[in-house]
């Protein structure tokens, strides 16, 4: 009986109820084989019925129809219900950490200037892009931190997408002076420290910025990505006018301290990962920059989908009340007759001439 309980098994584990003690009452639904609610027709004797298939039928359908009505009404008593399922399906994604830059220079457009009008600052044009970007990828666990004059951890990795909708949504607010990238990194980084699955890993850094970093932080960055093997994207929102970090200043000018992002560009690159900057200067090279990010982040993945519970109370009991419409109809339905004139329609014609 092995495969019985195997099926028990699967059932249970799908399907539940609210109230189990009320299943005792299923026991009702036999009652449509001990009786009939429609009136019986006297005939003297069973031979002199002609023999009618279709009514057989109708008499077979209508008791199936009260069975069924008095079970749907007990299952939607006990609170039938699919509980809440994990589904293990493929598709393309990867696993994101969004590490986005909340200084106060992230308020300002892409002049530099307070925005006016209809102009968008970096940070809103972000926000707008970044949420049609998670939009796109519905597969992604995504993970979202934000960095200023200290590192803020936002949200760990997800695949509730609303929530990640609702830490971009925030990310336009009023920033603060500083840009500590390094220690940024360092968290994004340690976002993936209890993540197992077998996905791609990617950090996608969107700042206007950079500032020096420690040396002690270089090496824990360094030490975080021999350990934690991931792609890095920079998505470098450049003021117009700034330098960018593509471009060689002359001779005595390449400083650190003189050139922040081009030195902060050259540190990723030594940190041996794959890893890809893009410069933006509008809005419009921002959507572009996140197009090409998006391509190449498309790689398969196992992820599983929540199927949450299911009510089916409310299916049953409509069940039922179709179920019982159907029997009332045909109880509406019925014709009256008096015993002698439904004997004799009940003789056959033959036998009525002869006789």
């Amino acid at each position: 009986m092995s495969w019985a309980s195997a099926i028990i098994d699967g059932l249970t584990r799908e399907w539940g109820v609210d109230h189990p003690l009320v299943l005792g009452l299923l026991a009702l639904a036999l009652l449509p084989l001990l009786g009939s609610v429609f009136r019986r027709c006297p005939v003297p004797a069973i031979a002199l019925v002609p023999s009618d298939p279709l009514s057989r039928i109708l008499s077979a359908v209508l008791c199936l129809a009260g069975i069924a009505a008095i079970a749907a009404l007990v299952l939607g008593l006990a609170g039938l219900h699919r509980r809440e399922q994990s589904v293990e399906r493929e598709g393309t994604g990867a696993h994101l950490v969004l590490l986005l830059d909340r200084s106060s220079s992230m308020d300002n457009n892409f002049a530099d200037r307070a925005p006016t009008g209809d102009q968008e600052s970096k940070s809103a044009a972000a926000k707008r892009l970044l949420a049609q970007f998670v939009a796109r990828r519905p597969h992604d666990r995504i993970a979202v931190a934000a960095f200023s004059t200290s590192p803020m951890p936002v949200l760990p990795l997800t695949d509730h997408h609303e929530v990640v909708d609702a830490a971009i949504d925030a990310i336009d607010r009023p920033g603060l002076a500083f840009t500590d990238v390094g220690r940024g990194l360092a968290l994004a980084f340690s976002s993936f420290a209890g993540d197992t699955a077998e996905a791609s890993r990617a950090v996608l850094l969107v700042s206007d910025g950079a500032a020096l970093i420690d040396r002690r932080v270089q090496e824990a960055l360094r030490d975080a990505a021999a350990r934690t093997p991931v792609h890095l994207y920079w998505l470098f929102l450049r003021s117009r006018g700034a330098r960018g970090i593509f471009d060689v200043p002359p001779p005595g000018e390449d400083t650190p301290q003189a050139n922040p992002e081009r030195h902060l560009h050259l540190f990723l690159q030594s940190l041996r990962l794959p890893y890809r900057a893009f410069e933006a200067t509008s809005p419009q090279a921002v959507a572009e920059a996140i197009a090409e990010i998006d391509r190449q982040e498309t790689r398969p993945i196992r992820y599983l989908e929540r199927i949450p519970r299911q009510d089916l109370a409310g299916p049953a009991f409509a069940l039922a009340g179709i179920l019982v419409a159907m029997l009332l109809g045909a109880k509406l339905a019925e014709r009256r007759l008096a015993p002698a004139s439904a004997a004799r329609a009940a003789i056959p014609t033959d036998m009525r001439r002869a006789a």
